[in-house]
């Protein structure tokens, strides 16, 4: 992990970060698919749903052993459609399953198909 990732996550673990949310969060169950490596180097495949979502990403449930800032690949079984993802928070294990803040690697705020999204899920024009 670089200096700047265990920064970040020094500061998550703390809970600096809950106070500077990007987006409002929405608690919505989507069914998704994610994919990706575990900790032991082996591919998974699980079905799972979102507990919240937001404009850069989500919170999940996950069997699958995952580490911080991995990459793994998210897909709405609503819509077919896929987004890379990196792990930002990696919750102590319940039941078997670790809650898991994941945030798009590029802007993806329509992803989550939300009807009507809050003003500040609108991202900028370059």
């Amino acid at each position: 992990m670089d200096a700047e990732a265990a920064a970040h996550h020094d500061k998550q673990a703390t809970g600096l970060e809950s106070s500077r949310r990007r987006s409002m969060r929405v608690l919505l169950s989507v069914p998704i698919r994610v994919t990706g490596k575990t900790t032991g180097n082996e591919d998974f495949d699980e079905q799972t749903r979102t507990l919240v979502v937001n404009a850069h990403g989500a919170l999940i449930s996950l069997q699958a052993p995952v580490a911080f800032d991995q990459i793994i690949t998210v897909s709405s079984k609503l819509t077919n459609q896929s987004r890379e993802c990196r792990v930002v928070h990696v919750g102590t294990p319940l039941a078997g399953k670790a809650q898991l803040g994941i945030e798009f690697v590029e802007p993806s705020p329509s992803f989550w198909q939300v009807d009507f999204p809050p003003s500040d899920w609108v991202v900028p024009e370059n």
